[in-house]
C-alpha cells in the first residue's frame, strides 16, 4: 500500500518537470525570436521545406475532401429542397473547421514528424553541443527559425486546403450533378463573413501552426540521443499534436462561434 502513493508522486513529478521543460523551452524561443526574425533567410528556407513540400499532400487532400461534403450535402439538402445550398454548407464547413484541422493534422504528420527526426538526428550527432562548443545558440540558429517557419507556412496550408476543397465541391456540385452555378457561387458569397468566418479559420490556423511546430520542436529537443528515441519522439510528435489540434479546436470554436 505504501507503494501507491510512492508511484504517483513520482509520475506527478516527472509530468511536471516535462511540463517545466516545456515552458523553459518556448521562453527561450521567445527571447531568441528577435534574433532569428532579423534573419530572415533562415526563416524562409525552413517554410519552402515546410511548407512548399507539403502542398502536394494538402491539395489533394483538400480536392477529395469537398468531394464528399458536395456529395454528403448534397444528398442530405435535397431532402428539404435545399439542393442549391451546397456551396455554402461546403465553404463554411472547409474555412471554418476541416480547412484548419485537416490541414493541422497532415502538417504535424508529414512536416512535424521531419521536425523532430531533424532535430533529433542533430541531437544524437552531437552538432547540437558542438554549436553549444562554438558558442552558438542551436535555440536561436536552429529551433527558433524552424518554429516561425512552421507558424507562417500552416495558414497559407490551411488557406490552400479550403480553397482546394471549395473547387472540388464546385466540380462534383455544379459539373457532375448539375446544381445551378450561379445560385452556388451566390449562396456562397452571400453566406461566408470574411471575419466571422474566414477570420476566425485563420485565427485557427495560426495556433494550430504554433502548437504543432512547438510539439515538434520540444519533442526533437528532448529526445534521447539514439536510434530508438528518435523513434519514440517522431511518434509522439503526432500522437500529441493530434490530441492537442483537436482539443484546441473544440476550445477555440467554443470561444469563436459560441458568443
Amino acid at each position: 500500500m505504501t507503494r501507491l502513493p510512492v508511484h504517483i508522486g513520482l509520475a506527478l513529478r516527472s509530468k511536471l518537470a516535462q511540463i517545466g521543460q516545456a515552458a523553459r523551452l518556448f521562453l527561450q524561443l521567445l527571447r531568441a525570436s528577435p534574433r532569428a526574425l532579423l534573419r530572415f533567410s533562415l526563416i524562409r528556407e525552413q517554410v519552402y521545406y515546410l511548407g512548399n513540400r507539403s502542398l502536394s499532400i494538402i491539395g489533394v487532400s483538400g480536392l477529395f475532401v469537398g468531394f464528399v461534403l458536395a456529395l454528403q450535402g448534397y444528398y442530405t439538402l435535397q431532402r428539404y429542397g435545399s439542393a442549391e445550398a451546397v456551396g455554402l454548407l461546403v465553404a463554411l464547413s472547409l474555412v471554418r473547421e476541416l480547412g484548419p484541422v485537416v490541414s493541422a493534422l497532415l502538417f504535424a504528420g508529414r512536416a512535424g514528424t521531419s521536425l523532430t527526426a531533424e532535430i533529433g538526428l542533430m541531437k544524437a550527432g552531437e552538432q547540437l553541443t558542438a554549436m553549444e562548443m562554438m558558442a552558438v545558440d542551436p535555440v536561436t540558429r536552429v529551433l527558433a527559425p524552424r518554429f516561425w517557419a512552421g507558424c507562417i507556412a500552416m495558414p497559407l496550408l490551411a488557406a490552400v486546403f479550403s480553397a482546394v476543397g471549395v473547387i472540388g465541391g464546385w466540380l462534383v456540385g455544379v459539373v457532375l450533378i448539375g446544381i445551378d452555378a450561379g445560385a452556388f457561387w451566390s449562396q456562397m458569397q452571400g453566406g461566408v463573413d470574411v471575419f466571422a468566418d474566414v477570420g476566425n479559420g485563420v485565427i485557427k490556423s495560426l495556433v494550430f501552426g504554433l502548437t504543432v511546430s512547438f510539439v515538434a520542436l520540444l519533442q526533437g529537443y528532448g529526445c534521447k540521443p539514439t536510434p530508438e528515441g528518435v523513434s519514440y519522439a517522431t511518434t509522439r510528435t503526432v500522437v500529441v499534436s493530434s490530441l492537442a489540434v483537436l482539443a484546441l479546436d473544440f476550445v477555440l470554436t467554443a470561444m469563436m462561434f459560441s458568443i
